[in-house]
Order: structure tokens, then sequence, then C-alpha cells
């Protein structure tokens, strides 16, 4: 007997009537979709346009608006918002000429939007970009059925427990590879800096690393891998969701570990460099869970208890190779003297600007105790 798979009405239409029009020339003409975060701080939203010709670099693509009523982000009364664009990359759904482009979204007076965490990320890594901050995030996500239950569990019950699921080959240990490898060639044809990919140690749970990246570059990419992971799950009928516990008792939580690294601690000697950062790191705890999730540490305090390979959300911890640390150091860093260090603590669901943004605070402008500073001025 057939199992009826929980996916969505819209995957099952014949996908070969729609090859049928995506071939048709475009008479020079270009497909651009606007990106951006909405006001969830969580969600993205997009919507396409027309331009006359292919747009070479970002300053090519024009400012365009969107309704902020409907997205959270204004009221009904003066709900026009801005998208500024500020990152391209090759559209792998629609294919050459045409363009994804993420924007910040400005309010009506042109001020950010309360969820437009780029823009004070951008004047940060502005301040820092003499040390050449280098960040990798490993994205970690898990595969729904459009009914909510994790894609290919039992519909009344549970899979084996934990174990065999971790970077798993077969097919009674892995489930939705075929989407997991096509949202890695989407984001290879889109310019995304993916470097990997692998099962994770819940079963229908994934991660896929993106970078080294540098500064403001990590959160315009990974909101792109974001982006496009989302639109792979639609073609398949599935939903991602980033939620850091989808699924309570002995199952694995899913986070975005975070590696960092300034030129300094890339050199010869660099450890200590490491070690003083992580000093610095470990009086601000505090103000890092608050911003490693969006909100303030709620969606982290289901996650980050201490088993399940994580750390303590009370507790700062640091150590090499460990991963029930707050901040592990590799163990090939702490023989070469020299590499990164890996941050344990962000949710599968931040804002990778908010995290990005708050390491460069702490260790490179050497912010202390819960309030940032406001570079506006200087």
């Amino acid at each position: 007997r057939a199992v009826a798979m929980s996916v969505s009405h819209s995957s099952r239409l014949n996908k070969l009537v729609r090859e049928q029009y995506m071939r048709l020339p475009q008479d020079g003409r270009v497909q651009v979709t606007y990106v951006w975060i909405d006001g969830s701080g969580e969600g993205v939203r997009c919507k396409s346009r027309t331009l006359d010709k292919e747009p070479k670099s970002i300053e090519d693509v024009p400012e365009w608006n969107f309704d902020g009523s409907s997205t959270a982000q204004a009221e009904g009364s003066n709900s026009d918002m801005f998208l500024v664009p500020v990152s391209m990359f090759r559209d792998p759904f629609c294919l050459d000429p045409n363009k994804l482009v993420l924007c910040e979204v400005l309010k009506y007076n042109r001020k950010p939007a309360e969820t437009n965490l780029r823009h004070t990320c951008k004047k940060v890594m502005d301040l820092v970009k003499d040390s050449h901050p280098w960040f990798g995030m490993e994205q970690e996500y898990t595969l729904l059925g459009i009914n909510g239950h994790p894609y290919g569990w039992p519909d009344n019950g549970f899979p084996g427990p934990q174990g065999p699921y971790y970077c798993g080959v077969g097919a009674d240990k892995v489930y939705g590879r075929d989407i997991v490898e096509s949202h890695y060639k989407a984001c290879l044809y889109a310019g995304v800096k993916i470097c990997g990919t692998n099962a994770e140690v819940m079963p229908s749970q994934w991660e896929f690393q993106v970078g080294p990246c540098e500064g403001i570059e990590m959160g315009d990419h990974l909101w792109m891998a974001r982006f496009i992971l989302h639109r792979v799950c639609e073609d398949f009928g599935v939903v991602a969701t980033l939620d850091p516990k989808p699924m309570t008792g002995n199952w694995n939580g899913a986070g975005c570990h975070t590696n960092y690294s300034t030129e300094q601690m890339r050199r010869e000697g660099g450890l200590k460099h490491i070690e003083a950062a992580i000093e610095k790191l470990s009086k601000r705890h505090d103000y890092h869970i608050c911003v490693y999730d969006p909100r303030g540490g709620r969606d982290n305090s289901r996650r980050l208890t201490g088993h399940h390979e994580t750390s303590n959300i009370f507790e700062f911890s640091a150590g090499v190779a460990n991963r029930g640390a707050s901040i592990r150091i590799p163990r090939q860093v702490g023989q070469d003297g020299y590499g990164y260090f890996e941050d344990r603590r962000p949710a599968a669901n931040c804002d990778p600007y908010a995290v990005t943004e708050a390491i460069m605070r702490t260790t490179v402008l050497n912010e202390t105790g819960v309030e940032t500073k406001d570079y506006a001025d200087h």
C-alpha cells in the first residue's frame, strides 16, 4: 500500500508544464526578485519586477516599496516601506539573466525598520574592517511535512533513538536528501558562499554551512541561503523550520554555530588573541544570549539545557574540542596555535547580522555590559 506523504498541493502540480513556459525567451528584459526580512525578524518575503536590461551591479537595481501593514512592519494608514537593494545573486529558479536581490527595509521616514538589523551591523563592520573579521555559520534546520510533523517520521510515533542519523546514509536513516542537494546546487548557482552540508543528529534535521565571509557579507549570504532553502522546500511541498527545539524530549535542538576569527587570530601565535577574545566574551554572556535568538533568549532556553551537545544557557564555558561548551576551540587550532573559534550559542533562528555585530562589539570594540554604544555620531 502506498504511503501518503504530507506535502503541499502546489508541489503536485505538473512541473513539466511549468518548464514549457520557463524556456520562453525574455527579449533582453530581466526578472528581478526583491527579498527582505519581515516584521517577525525570521520570515522572508519576496516580490518581482521587470527591468529593461540585466543589472551588472547592485547600483543598477532601483529602490522599490511594499505594503508594510501586510508584513507586520507598518500601520495601514502609513504603510509604504522602502526596499533598498544591498546584495545581488543569480536566480537559480528563473535562471540567467534573472536576479535575486536582498534588500534592507526602511520606514516612511527613511529610518531602518525594527527588524532591519543589517543597518547597525554594517556600521560596526565598517568600524572594524581593519581587523578583517571572517565568519562561517552552520545553519541547522528541520524538514517538516505540511502537517507540521517531522518529514519521514511515523505518523503516530517516533523513529528509533538518535545515533545512526548524523551524516547517515540509507533510506532508513536519511529523509529528504533530494531537497538538501537541490538547495546546495541552487546556492552554488546563485553565488552564495555555501561550503558544505550534512545530515544532523535528529532524523529529518540537516545543516548547511556558509563561509568564510568577511564582515557584512556573512549576514547577506546566510539570509539569501535561507530564502533559497524555503523556495526549494516550496517546490518539494515541505517546510523547513529554524525552530531551535522543534521536538521536545530526547532529541537534539537546532543551532547556528558561528565560527569567527580576525587577521591576528589567523596568524602564527594567534591563539593568544583567541583566548583574549574568549575572555571578553565570558564577561558579557547575558548580552550575547539576549541577541542570539529573536526573543531575547527565550527560544534558546528550550535548546541550551546542557544536554544534547549544548552548554547551559545560564553559564559561560569554553574548551578545546568540547561540544558541550559555549565556545569551542577546534583541536587543530589548539595544536597549531592559531586559527579560529566557534561560538555554539546562537540559535538556528538567530539573525546573523545581530550575532556577528555582537561578536565584533565585544571582541574588537571592547564593549562591556548589556548596553551597546551608538557609533552614529563618531
